[in-house]
């Protein structure tokens, strides 16, 4: 194991910032408590650049801050900055058709990276589905056509979704979600984001920069999960990987991968993160971020209940 060569800065909370949407919902109970603005809340950012750190030697720091100071245990090597943007969507009403673009097309607009993305579902009322690409092969003026006629949204190849479903959402691909479902989202920290179809609501739309990036064919779509013993691989992208960990009460699981940044949220109660050579345990909270940085220090898993804890790595 590596020795970390100065005084260990994790692991750390981070604290989750609420963010208004017009599709957003008035209530974000199992998960949180009611909105602090009275307003819909559409998104719960948990790694967000101005999200701040709750506890530690960085504590009261933004993460975009203790990225900056601590770049190799937290940055994007390639990017810099923060590589990864987790949140939980509470949508209450439709969300927009939109696309991303790739790295490559991100960075010829002047942004470090593209928006791939995932989606773990958390929670889904019968007959929930999500939008991914098309039903039928269909060609980009085609997809024009449909915007301006207003049959966009038939076309769209419709995904049922349970609670526990991961969609893995690829660059260029025509989606949209909800309402219904309640989803963790992991995605390439960008915020570009190219609005096709909006259901008639009165907000910009970027057709011309959406068509050039969407692709008609895509690896999006439905992922089966890999389990092996406690863990179970929910996706492995170039971008990022999701683990699922089911903790048995007064088991302990350890967590590979400690040269890398890791990021653990709580489906529920009852787990603590602790190293593997040491006493000092942490409760994880639910449905926030808890930040294992990359020090070479080992972590694993307890439980004093059952419980379910997802962790992603760039």
């Amino acid at each position: 194991m590596t020795i970390p060569s100065q005084p260990s800065i994790g692991p750390f909370i981070l604290t989750p910032l609420q963010v208004e949407r017009i599709w957003g919902a008035s209530s974000l109970e199992p998960w949180f408590d009611v909105p602090e603005t009275g307003k819909p809340i559409g998104e719960v950012w948990l790694t967000a650049a101005e999200c701040l750190i709750g506890n530690g030697p960085l504590h009261g720091k933004t993460l975009a801050a203790a990225t900056e100071s601590h770049p190799a245990l937290l940055g994007d090597k390639d990017a810099g900055g923060v590589p990864l943007l987790l949140k939980i969507l509470f949508p209450h009403e439709k969300l927009s058709v939109q696309v991303h673009p790739n790295d490559e097309q991100a960075r010829a607009i002047g942004e470090p990276r593209g928006k791939n993305e995932c989606w773990y579902v958390l929670s889904a009322e019968p007959g929930a589905s999500v939008a991914l690409g098309f039903r039928e092969p269909i060609t980009t003026e085609g997809i024009r056509a449909a915007i301006e006629q207003g049959t966009l949204e038939e076309k769209l190849a419709h995904v049922p979704v349970k609670a526990g479903d991961l969609v893995y959402v690829e660059a260029g691909t025509i989606h949209a979600i909800g309402p219904g479902v309640v989803i963790l989202e992991t995605q390439q920290y960008s915020d570009v984001t190219y609005r096709l179809y909006d259901y008639g609501r009165p907000r910009e739309l970027h057709l011309d920069k959406g068509l050039a990036v969407t692709r008609t064919e895509t690896g999006a779509g439905l992922v089966p999960p890999v389990t092996e013993g406690p863990r179970t691989q929910l996706v492995k992208s170039p971008y990022f990987t999701v683990d699922r960990f089911d903790v048995k009460v007064g088991q302990t699981i350890k967590l590979e991968n400690s040269d890398q940044m890791q990021l653990l949220i709580a489906l529920g109660d009852g787990c603590f993160v602790q190293p593997v050579s040491g006493s000092a345990a942490m409760e994880l909270p639910k449905a926030c971020v808890v930040v294992l940085p990359g020090e070479g220090i080992a972590y694993q898993l307890a439980g004093t209940e059952s419980a379910r804890v997802v962790r992603v790595t760039a």
